[in-house]
């Protein structure tokens, strides 16, 4: 059952083409969106200005930085007059030899796609749980769920943005505030133009020829990509519209979006956790807090 009210919503790393794509859906579907980026007035002003055309409030955030996201946050809170849901699509691809990608490189990842979104949903929450309602959808990855060689560090990061957010969804069931994630596959989207990678080069010399397996890797799948048309991104966007449509209490946690193979295996996984996670709820004596308040 899906619902057509128009919510509030506040979503993060709209710069590039998926970002776009995702307000687009949103406004088409009724609702009212602050859009955010870094840079909104540099490098990311054609974007910006895309998207005002649109009539999309646009707001700079950088989720790195803890003055940025309140400041962007409240922005958003003022141009849209409150915020209904949080979308947390920021983030940062890595990809090589995982050895090869410096202590600070490992540190910078985490704190986009681990400490950024806890960063959001730490400007947001207030305003949702005042208002006993609301929907904070963290956008994840099927390398959240299985590790492959040469994404390690990605892999790692969308691992931890599991635990956070299932531990922020049963902390907040009983204040009616609902948190979701979105696990889609590898897409053919430009997210891989702008990864991180390694930059210890005196590292990767002493993988000798196997220095070159990731980008070889990388061709492999990006030509399984191009010969599958059903893996469009324009279906990621569209299950993000539709679990924000779902009425509060009947959303999914985990919803994949894959069309290579591997959603049904990665569905298996998510349902033998979620049966083992209900048993130790159950031992702990805290099954309650797997269930939304909606009243």
């Amino acid at each position: 059952m899906r619902i057509s009210m128009s919510q509030k919503i506040l979503i993060t790393g709209t710069n590039g083409a998926f970002g776009t794509m995702v307000v687009t859906k949103l406004l088409d579907a009724g609702h009212a969106v602050a859009a955010s980026m870094r840079d909104i007035n540099g490098r990311n002003s054609d974007s910006a200005k895309t998207l005002r055309a649109a009539g999309v409030h646009v707001v700079e955030i950088d989720v790195a930085d803890n003055a940025s996201v309140e400041a962007g946050t409240n922005a958003a809170k003022s141009a849209l007059g409150g915020i209904d849901v949080l979308v947390n699509n920021a983030g940062t691809g890595a990809h090589g030899l995982h050895e090869a990608f410096s202590p600070e490189q490992l540190l910078k990842l985490y704190d986009v796609n681990v400490v950024g979104t806890h960063r959001m949903m730490r400007a947001v929450l207030p305003t949702l749980r005042a208002q006993k309602s609301g929907l904070v959808l963290n956008i994840s990855s099927l390398l959240g769920r299985l590790s492959i060689p040469f994404y390690g560090p990605y892999s790692a990061t969308k691992f931890a943005l599991e635990t956070l957010s299932e531990t922020y969804r049963a902390e907040l069931s009983g204040f009616g505030v609902d948190v979701a994630l979105v696990e889609p596959g590898a897409f053919p989207t430009t997210f891989m133009d702008n990864v991180m990678h390694p930059n210890d080069d005196a590292r990767l010399a002493q993988y000798g020829a196997f220095a070159d397996a990731p980008a070889q890797s990388y061709a492999n799948s990006g030509a399984a990509l191009k010969a599958n048309p059903q893996q469009d991104p324009q279906k990621v966007a569209d299950a993000i519209v539709r679990i924000i449509d779902t009425p509060a209490g009947q959303r999914s946690f985990r919803t994949i979006v894959d069309f290579m193979g591997l959603a049904e295996p990665a569905s298996v996984l998510n349902s033998t956790l979620d049966q083992v996670t209900g048993g130790v709820y159950a031992a702990f004596g805290i099954a309650d807090m797997r269930v939304l308040k909606t009243n």
